[in-house]
């Protein structure tokens, strides 16, 4: 049985002294859900303050980002060391990543061997375009991510990888992919690639969650879906009401 992941990706939003607060309301609301693994992740600048709050409580902290060097010239960046110095889990290739920033497979790869190699917990998106999706691309696009980001890794390393599926066209769009339609995704397009690599142990291991466009409203079919496992949470991760019925929604799964 695969416990539910529920993770808020804050993204570029809240000061430190916002993301406190919303850290401080969270808490109560959510800490007592057992049977999901529960994570915010803040902006850098905000996680050492959200760490705070969040110390000796079930509530996980991650960053949305990380870099594959240890130390050096790269102004910029965070080293994964810096990372878990607050930090359990790391978000890594995610769509804006990808789409605004440059990272290609080939850097998600190199930052995913980089955070696992400090003990981090990886969350790996993958997920193909609205165009990709409607010339029937997915297959080709969601495969060529899984097997370049986790190129070279150990089934040992993949017992500290969750996967998350987001397709960009329902990414802060409000139109949510069919509970259906992300299962299937996930079913004969992410977790076949796994079993090749690792092992049907393995892809049956591991945790997929669903991203984008989920609210506390629709989070229940995507729960009910047999291969989906939690959810990574954009905006309604900045809303302690809808996150609360997310994971509330994912301990009834």
């Amino acid at each position: 049985m695969r416990k539910p992941l529920v993770a808020g990706n804050w993204k570029m939003n809240k000061t430190s002294a916002q993301a406190v607060a919303l850290a401080h309301e969270l808490l109560p609301a959510i800490k007592n859900f057992d049977q999901v693994e529960k994570v915010v992740c803040p902006t850098f600048l905000s996680i050492p303050a959200v760490a705070n709050v969040l110390k000796d409580s079930p509530i996980g902290v991650g960053a949305q980002d990380v870099y594959f060097e240890a130390s050096g010239a790269h102004t910029g960046e965070v080293s994964p060391e810096m990372v878990k110095e607050f930090c359990q889990y790391v978000i890594i290739g995610h769509s804006e990543r990808r789409a605004r920033f440059g990272d290609t497979d080939e850097m998600v790869n190199k930052k995913v061997k980089a955070a696992l190699a400090i003990g981090l917990t990886v969350i790996m998106c993958v997920g193909e375009t609205l165009a990709e999706n409607e010339s029937g691309k997915t297959k080709e696009v969601v495969d060529r991510q899984m097997n370049e980001g986790l190129r070279g890794l150990s089934a040992e390393q993949m017992k500290n990888v969750v996967i998350a599926y987001e397709p960009v066209w329902a990414i802060g769009t409000g139109r949510a992919a069919s509970a259906e339609g992300a299962n299937a995704v996930i079913k004969d397009f992410i977790r076949p690639p796994m079993k090749a690599m690792f092992g049907d142990a393995v892809s049956q291991s591991v945790r997929v969650l669903y991203g984008g466009s989920v609210t506390g409203a629709n989070a229940s079919e995507f729960f009910a879906q047999p291969d989906i496992d939690g959810a990574l949470v954009g905006g309604a991760s900045l809303k302690p009401l809808d996150f609360t019925a997310i994971v509330q929604a994912a301990s009834s799964r």
